[in-house]
């Protein structure tokens, strides 16, 4: 139930990814993840009435009839209260049944019908979204001990190889200011003989059934056997075994995207050696509690694996000492219920982040090693900072924090190894260069000083800095070079804040280009949200937005209750019987936005994916007036009915966030709002709905019932449309520019709603 997609990626050499880069691109690879055996890189009707609104409309452009949907009636009953689905059949478990198939085609048949007209402006948005990428290009060479890492694009190619080029000089000290030479006189690509072994997980149909491959980097000849039905959630313990994850017999995911942070896999943890058949692996932990998901995460030290087993509320950690991984599992942080915790380690401690109902916002602490229960609070929470995560250094700690609504970097210097640890004081904090932004982890060398951070604003490129954790000077390392004529300073970003029905104040994010925006009223508008998870959709730039705001529209994000992005109480006031809160604050926000002439009902459109579809359902059911265009990427629309069968994948591990719907009182709140279940007799706006044959984590079915009864009930001649990728998943397509066609089609979708497409040359 996610929104965006982030692809983690992990070291390869480039000898050896060539090679899996063609196997990727024939089989139509949805992700690749790497391992190597040293250090991870990790890199976020009957009697209608017509409605007279122009734009897009099922008879404008088509004499071809929407889909019509065969009913068998389907009576589910609970708590006296019958509810019928006509359209449950269209749920098939094997996504092989016939009938199903040939539905899907026929809903697929019908969006080609209808956008057929639009092709022509899909291809030329499509041409200008990738005529903005730098297809051949190299990222911020990442220093680690004697090399560089670094990912590379090649034209014309969809998927990334990942490489590696010697340092000439390896005693030299690291700094902000290192570069990695690319002439004709640098360094060959090379493998080092003590880091010659790549893990890389590949799932080819996006179920997120992976199977792991390991190969020797010199020769690319495998290394055993493949580990077939695992997750990819995989850790090196040591050179010559590796710990991973199973799922249960339901499919529970593993790790998610920037937007689904948290979710993991309920299921088994593996110890398995190189060389051994993988019936042999010795398991480490089976999770037997449902309501419970698995997640491996390593320490920056590299001599810990820590086992993360988590609810929605709480988690609890293990610890495997690397070095001797037959000791197996050791309990660092005991299962007590409301209690959140997650660790890493340096020196002879280990830090601990501990979120609980009084320090809702978490505090950091850290325990000895052989006195794990003799922990020192060296953080204290803090009512109005959020602590997201935690970092560390062999001489720092690095904290990301929230507060008003925007993130942050605080910077802690730590007493040498040995000497005892006490509460922090005189944090420096990273400054930022945009009023709105985002800013995100990544891999840094844990015995250096400098800290690597991505950073990106809705008008700045995703940039890469390097930041010197002594001296306080932060260099840009790599910026996202976008064509085109790109100009950041053509557009404005700005915070504004609209005011819920019971007083609260939501943060809204809005990028617009200045030289075309006349804020009369008149401009388009695409507002996005999600509100889900405690998950923050930071304002973060994405160049193919640019198609949408160089014709002149803006673009805003609701930053919904539900989310992260004001603390943990801001999350927790947008879920289970508050969960309604997410909804209304959407609506305020439309409203605030019409009130101060953003934009108007006849140019505002919308968007989530996943719950943020959910989002979308809820609210063209509560104020289709309000909205014009309406888009739900995989959208969680049939809330009551999952959350009632444990039998699909996340329900009984969601009932903490969204309810148990077998107790009374979440029943009758959760169909207050479910989607498919309020649908009414009323106008909408233009609707776009799509959908993962394979996905796992919302169901096909979901938002095909959910258009199917649309079509019953809606009393208006607005375009109703529902596309499913029948080889993809919850993520669709993962090639690069598989992606951008996708944008490339919802934008126009978009611009047809709104009587936007450019009258054909005479």
């Amino acid at each position: 139930m996610s929104g965006l997609y982030q692809l983690p990626f992990h070291v390869i050499s480039s000898l050896s990814i060539s090679t899996l880069q063609t196997k990727a691109a024939l089989s139509s690879l949805r992700t690749l993840h790497l391992f190597t055996n040293n250090n991870l890189f990790k890199s976020s009707s009957p009697s209608r009435r017509r409605s007279s609104n122009r734009g897009i409309s099922s008879s404008s452009s088509s004499k071809m009839e929407p889909p019509k949907t065969k009913k068998v009636k389907h009576e589910m009953e609970m708590f006296g209260d019958v509810r019928v689905d006509n359209y449950y059949w269209l749920r098939d478990d094997s996504r092989s049944d016939p009938e199903v198939l040939a539905h899907l085609r026929q809903e697929n048949a019908y969006v080609d019908h209808i956008m057929s007209g639009t092709k022509k402006l899909e291809d030329q948005i499509y041409s200008e979204i990738r005529g903005r990428v730098k297809e051949d290009d190299i990222s911020a060479p990442l220093r680690r001990g004697p090399y560089y890492y670094y990912k590379r694009t090649l034209e014309g190619k969809e998927y990334t190889q990942h490489c590696r080029r010697l340092v000439p000089n390896t005693n030299a000290p690291t700094s902000v200011h290192d570069t990695m030479s690319t002439g004709s006189d640098a360094p060959p690509e090379h493998v080092s003989p003590n880091n010659k072994l790549v893990a890389y997980a590949e799932d080819t149909k996006g179920d997120e059934i992976y199977t792991v491959y390991v190969i020797d980097a010199e020769s690319r000849t495998p290394v055993g056997n493949p580990l077939s039905g695992v997750t990819s959630d995989i850790e090196w313990a040591g050179d010559d075994a590796l710990v991973y994850t199973t799922r249960d017999e339901i499919l529970r995911p593993d790790k998610v995207d920037a937007e689904e942070k948290g979710m993991a896999v309920q299921g088994f943890v593996w110890l398995h050696k190189l060389g051994t058949e993988q019936s042999l692996d010795h398991c480490l932990y089976h999770e037997k509690d449902d309501m419970f998901s698995l997640n491996l995460a390593s320490s920056e030290s590299k001599k810990f694996l820590f086992v993360e087993s988590e609810s929605k509320i709480t988690k609890f950690v293990f610890y495997l000492d690397v070095s001797k991984p037959e000791g197996g599992l050791i309990v660092l942080t005991p299962r007590l219920d409301g209690i959140d915790t997650s660790a890493s380690h340096r020196g002879n401690h280990f830090f601990i982040k501990r979120r609980s109902d009084e320090c809702f916002n978490s505090e950091i602490l850290a325990c000895p090693l052989d006195n794990t229960s003799a922990a020192t609070v060296i953080l204290p929470h803090r009512p109005s900072v959020n602590i997201q995560d935690m970092q560390l250094f062999a001489d720092h700690l690095v904290v990301y924090e929230r507060e008003n609504g925007l993130p942050k970097i605080t910077i802690y210097r730590l007493p040498s190894f040995g000497e005892p640890l006490e509460k922090l004081q005189g944090g420096r904090t990273v400054d930022f260069i945009d009023p709105i932004y985002s800013v995100d982890p990544s891999e840094s060398q844990f015995s250096s000083n400098i800290l690597r951070y991505h950073y990106s604003s809705m008008r700045t490129p995703s940039s890469v800095y390097d930041y010197d954790m002594d001296s306080g000077i932060s260099v840009l390392k790599k910026i996202e070079t976008v064509l085109g004529g790109f100009d950041s300073t053509n557009y404005i970003t700005e915070r504004q804040w609209a005011t819920a029905g019971d007083g609260t104040q939501i943060p809204i994010s809005i990028v617009y280009r200045k030289d075309l925006v006349k804020l009369d009223g008149s401009d388009p508008l695409l507002l996005y949200g999600y509100g889900s998870y405690e998950i923050c959709v930071d304002p973060y730039f994405k160049a193919s937005r640019l198609s949408l705001l160089d014709r002149g529209f803006i673009f805003a994000v609701a930053h919904v209750r539900g989310g992260g992005e004001m603390g943990r109480p801001w999350y927790e006031n947008g879920k289970l019987l508050k969960k309604k809160n997410t909804f209304t604050d959407f609506i305020s926000c439309a409203e605030y936005l019409i009130e101060k002439k953003y934009s108007s009902k006849e140019k505002l459109c919308i968007e989530g994916r996943s719950a943020g579809g959910l989002l979308i359902g809820a609210v063209i059911n509560m104020r289709p007036d309000l909205f014009k265009a309406a888009v739900g990427g995989v959208a969680f629309v049939d809330v009551l009915t999952t959350m009632l069968d444990p039998t699909i994948p996340l329900t009984t591990s969601e009932w903490e966030e969204w309810g148990d719907p077998r107790k009374e009182e979440f029943y009758f709140y959760m169909k207050s709002y479910s989607p498919v279940d309020n649908i009414k007799s009323q106008n909408y706006p233009a609707i776009l709905f799509t959908a993962g044959l394979n996905d796992t984590r919302v169901m096909y079915s979901e938002p095909a019932k959910f258009v199917a009864k649309l079509r019953d009930f809606k009393t208006d001649d607005n375009v109703l449309l529902f596309k499913c990728e029948l080889g993809a998943g919850h993520f669709s397509k993962s090639g690069r520019f598989e992606k951008l066609q996708e944008d490339a089609f919802t934008f126009t979708f978009i611009l047809q709603a709104l009587d936007m497409i450019p009258s054909p040359a005479l």
